[in-house]
């Protein structure tokens, strides 16, 4: 829980900073939460270890762990599922275009057991062949406390219908386009020992998102949106000590889903 606020931090004294601007350019803001499900494509992950050891996973599958029960189990770490958030500044009196601060919390599993095609060089020994990736016997790796894709979005808006008596918005359809960084900590078991990582800078990111807007009451709404993407991690394992000379890169696309709620705070 203490990480998520590690991480809204920034964004909250930026969003201070910009309502104080006395310049009045920013017509307004809007801050979000919610959850996500996501899809992966088959990815390539080149694998450089310390040991010598340099060779690709070919096609490797994937998939997301949503953890939504902990949000029964354990309400108060509601940052323990794959979670969003985001703070949009408007930029315009019709509040139809906003820029947007956007933190995806997904996580990524290279699947158990499968049978993946192998090539390169593994402890001084070539390969070029089919192998199953058992966490004991050979390796895993995962980012699932955070593939963490942090990135700026442009978002445009367009009113389909409003409330009965005409005075706001009812529903909304959305659209976004964004780029940014991505900050993992990730998994990473050889033959066995399991090497937790730490927190850093390790790729980019590139995305388009497209949905709708539900405003329930004058400021409160829900939003509900599919995004698609591409994500690249040019070094997923940071040079810590005990990683020292380790690395792994790869790159993949993906579907999400996300539901959120969110509000709307108004300068006028």
């Amino acid at each position: 829980m203490n990480r998520f606020f590690l991480f809204l931090l920034p964004f909250i004294l930026a969003a201070s900073s910009f309502g104080q601007s006395k310049q009045k350019k920013i017509k307004g803001m809007y801050i979000q939460w919610g959850y996500n499900t996501e899809w992966y494509s088959n990815s390539n992950i080149h694998f450089k270890l310390s040991n010598g050891s340099d060779f690709v996973i070919h096609s490797a599958k994937a998939s997301d762990k949503p953890d939504l029960d902990a949000v029964y189990k354990k309400p108060i770490d509601i940052s323990i599922p794959q979670y969003n958030y985001r703070i949009g500044f408007y930029l315009n009196d019709e509040k139809t275009r906003a820029l947007e601060i956007n933190f995806d919390h997904a996580k990524y599993v290279v699947n158990d057991f499968q049978k993946a095609h192998v090539t390169g060089i593994i402890e001084g020994i070539a390969v070029d062949g089919d192998s199953i990736l058992n966490p004991s016997s050979f390796l895993h790796v995962e980012h699932t406390d955070g593939a963490n894709w942090l990135h700026i979005n442009y978002v445009q808006q367009k009113n389909i219908k409003k409330n009965l008596d005409k005075t706001r918005p009812l529903f909304n359809l959305i659209g976004k386009a964004g780029l940014g960084i991505n900050i993992p900590r990730t998994d990473f078991t050889w033959k066995g020992d399991r090497l937790n990582n730490n927190f850093h800078v390790a790729g980019y990111n590139l995305s388009i998102e497209g949905g709708f807007r539900y405003y329930f009451s004058k400021k409160f709404f829900l939003e509900g949106t599919g995004k698609t993407g591409y994500v690249r991690y040019m070094n997923a394992l940071a040079n810590t000590t005990e990683l020292k000379n380790n690395y792994v890169k790869h790159g993949f696309g993906y579907f999400e889903m996300i539901a959120l709620i969110g509000y709307d705070i108004r300068f006028q």
